[in-house]
């Protein structure tokens, strides 16, 4: 907006190109062309016979993908994704991992999620949606039993029925365990005891266990080599340990280890001090 009140030259159809491609996207036949190819080159009948559509609907569709540069026909007639069409389609995950989640999305927020993790939600995706503290407990809890390498996590605070199973993965499979806590942490009252019983600061200074602080936590992550979790804020800044998005897949565990990662490198020292036991 210039100081006269009218919107700048180079303001005009900013969104034009952007417009004009999520419209050709809001289609369900459009977006199942593309993902097909995504998968390999067609012809135009096989496109039809793939999505059960007739061959009128498949050149329409085509036809409309083609103009707006999203998929080409060599002389052969057989179609595939352009650069830019092949670059669109990496970009829907993201827009339906949320719109699959749109009721917790609401009611969430992404806390102190980086942007460049924020662009990168697409990747967890491929996910299933856990609620309830038992359920989530459970795979937690197996998430530990089945880790062979490492578990590494972000968590708001230490719920007390889980120390055993990790130290005693530790101590039985010789895996590393490192994990990150908010400097505000609440810590349940006898886990000083456990942690003695369980050899705590002896798997502490032989390095098997790593430990560090930072300001806060709100987007919690649990994962071991093969599965990921994560957990998001609610409205209020807290992490929601009712509900988590759980998965294999290996985008996903990428992302969540990717997270991880970022979190440890801008940690510091683990200081006893500041817990407090409640």
């Amino acid at each position: 907006m210039s100081s006269a009140g009218t919107v700048d030259s180079d303001q005009v159809g900013a969104f034009t190109n952007t417009e004009k491609t999520f419209f050709e996207l809001a289609s369900e036949q459009r977006l199942s062309i593309i993902f097909k190819l995504n998968e390999k080159r067609a012809k135009i009948s096989q496109l039809a016979k793939d999505l059960n559509i007739t061959m009128q609907e498949a050149h329409r569709n085509v036809n409309r993908l083609q103009d707006a540069g999203l998929i080409e026909k060599d002389p052969e007639g057989i179609f595939s994704l352009t650069t830019f069409g092949n670059t669109i389609i990496k970009q829907i995950p993201t827009f339906n991992y949320l719109s699959k989640h749109k009721d917790y999305f609401s009611e969430h927020i992404l806390g102190e999620l980086p942007i460049k993790f924020i662009m990168r939600l697409g990747a967890l995706d491929r996910c299933e949606f856990v609620k309830g503290v038992v359920a989530i407990l459970e795979r937690w809890k197996d998430i530990y039993r089945q880790a062979d390498k490492y578990i590494y996590e972000i968590v708001p605070q230490v719920p007390i029925d889980l120390i055993e199973p990790a130290l005693t993965r530790v101590k039985e499979n010789g895996i590393k365990y490192s994990y990150i806590l908010p400097r505000n942490v609440i810590i349940p009252k006898g886990r000083k005891d456990l942690l003695k019983k369980l050899g705590h600061n002896e798997l502490l200074n032989k390095g098997a266990i790593e430990r560090k602080m930072v300001d806060r936590v709100q987007v919690a992550v649990i994962l071991n080599e093969k599965q990921a979790a994560v957990l998001f804020p609610t409205q209020r800044g807290e992490t929601d340990m009712n509900m988590i998005f759980y998965s294999s897949d290996e985008i996903f565990h990428e992302w969540c280890l990717d997270y991880f990662r970022y979190r440890l490198y801008g940690a510091d020292i683990f200081d006893e001090s500041h817990l407090k036991e409640v």
